[in-house]
């Protein structure tokens, strides 16, 4: 059992999504930064598909009530065990009435913390992450507040305390690079607007602003100009999480993992290797736009793929 002194920002129990309801509004709901979910699980020796924590913000803290490990990963924090420093991407073993705190986010924007348990809670749909814009799945459809309980399941210890080394920690600093595949209606923009998408060499730069949230990441900086003869909207059509959108206003919307469809021209997708960082922006940071095909893209996905698959399987 895990008991909340004080959830941060913003804290929600979250998995690797609700697939297959797409086609009625039902979007994943998934965990940002997956390759930081997977790394947690596998540090506490949970399941691939275990729901953790995702959290938002400084002053997490949390009693736990028996005793087990857990890990920290994605954002850098400063966090303590019982006012002792302890490191991140680490496992870390806590005593019955241990409280972990997260103080401060150094770098990135959100952290996930998985226990050596399994969150007990009844899947919606196949799933336990949640849903806050209908209010279902994770902890009753809801962040957590002051006093929520979260129970666990099938407690265990790791067969060893594992440490993540420098090389699978990837950096959150600014400016963020955001490699993309030209969208269907990249051809509605003046090609002036557009040509970091035709040559490689270029690259646009625009800044996050403070809209952002699961949903997506507004951008602010010179916006794109359509052509006089473009739509400036679309018939509404499903979106994938990546897509970029670009309403009338020419500022592009990242969308990230709470959209099905979508009535903006789309500009471009992000690439899967660089889906996780997304979950990293911090409102005013630097993204960097930078072109590339489809197979250079698939050249990514599987160099990090395989990355994370081999330094799991050597441990």
């Amino acid at each position: 059992m895990i008991e909340v002194l004080s959830p941060g920002f913003l804290s929600i129990i979250v998995d690797r999504g609700r697939q297959g309801h797409g086609h009625i509004g039902v979007p994943s709901s998934r965990e940002l930064d997956r390759h930081a979910s997977a790394i947690a699980r596998y540090l506490v020796d949970i399941p691939e598909d275990a729901a953790l924590l995702e959290v938002m913000g400084n002053d997490l803290r949390l009693r736990v009530l028996r005793d087990m490990s857990f890990a920290v990963t994605g954002a850098k924090v400063k966090a303590t065990l019982d006012d002792e420093p302890l490191r991140p991407w680490a496992a870390v073993r806590a005593k019955e009435g241990s409280i972990l705190r997260v103080a401060e986010v150094l770098e990135g924007l959100r952290y996930y913390i998985a226990f050596s348990g399994i969150i007990d809670i009844e899947p919606v749909m196949g799933s336990s992450t949640t849903n806050l814009e209908c209010n279902f799945g994770g902890f009753h459809g809801r962040p957590l507040m002051k006093g929520d309980m979260v129970a666990l399941r099938d407690i265990r210890e790791p067969a060893g305390l594992q440490t993540v080394p420098e090389t699978m920690i990837p950096s959150m600093r600014e400016p963020h690079l955001v490699r993309v595949i030209a969208g269907p209606e990249a051809d509605n923009f003046v090609p002036r607007s557009v040509r970091f998408l035709a040559n490689r060499k270029e690259t646009v730069l625009f800044n996050a602003t403070s809209r952002l949230n699961r949903t997506g990441i507004r951008l602010e900086g010179e916006p794109l100009r359509f052509r006089d003869e473009a739509e400036r909207s679309i018939i509404s059509e499903g979106l994938l999480p990546g897509t970029i959108q670009v309403p009338p206003d020419g500022y592009p919307i990242i969308t990230l993992a709470e959209r099905t469809i979508g009535g903006y021209a789309r500009l471009a997708t992000v690439a899967d290797a660089d889906m996780d960082m997304l979950a990293q922006i911090r409102p005013r940071d630097r993204v960097v736009l930078s072109s590339i095909d489809i197979n250079e893209a698939e050249r990514l996905w599987r160099a990090g793929r395989d990355a994370l698959s081999f330094y799991c399987k050597k441990q």
